[in-house]
């Protein structure tokens, strides 16, 4: 897999309903992962959230988007971050370095629940990024 740049929203609590929107107006195939099914929480309250979901067009278009945990800050209008993601580990890397770089990481890049490594940092510019790095196949 080559490296890829996508868009990533995120929402509070309306994730599920938006990403299905936005599939009724793209079309596309819709993958949705919830909180619980990565214990990614304890907070019983966000068990059903989605963590993480990605609708594929049919033309290749890529949107991500998830739920916010209730712990961290969500503010409408900068709800927005720029996903990288693949399987070159020295070329993920070197990214996540240049972009937390004289930044803020939110998140280090590290070992994730579902096993890939991931990250997210704000660059200097302000810019919000995530970074993915997949795991070894199972």
């Amino acid at each position: 897999m080559t490296t890829r740049l996508n868009s990533y929203l995120s929402f509070r609590d309306t994730a599920a309903p938006a990403m299905a929107f936005y599939q009724s107006v793209f079309g596309g195939n819709l993958v949705k992962n919830t909180f619980s099914e990565f214990h990614a929480s304890e907070d019983p309250a966000e068990q059903d959230k989605l963590m993480h979901a990605e609708l594929t067009t049919p033309n290749g278009m890529v949107l991500m988007a998830a739920d916010t945990p209730n712990s961290m800050d969500l503010t409408v209008g900068t709800n927005h971050s720029l996903s990288l993601s693949g399987e070159d580990e020295q070329e993920l890397r070197g990214y996540w370095d240049r972009l937390s770089d004289s930044g803020t990481v939110m998140e280090p890049l590290a070992q994730a629940p579902w096993g890939d490594s991931f990250g997210m940092c704000v660059d200097r510019f302000g810019v919000h990024w995530m970074v993915n790095i997949a795991g070894p196949k199972a």
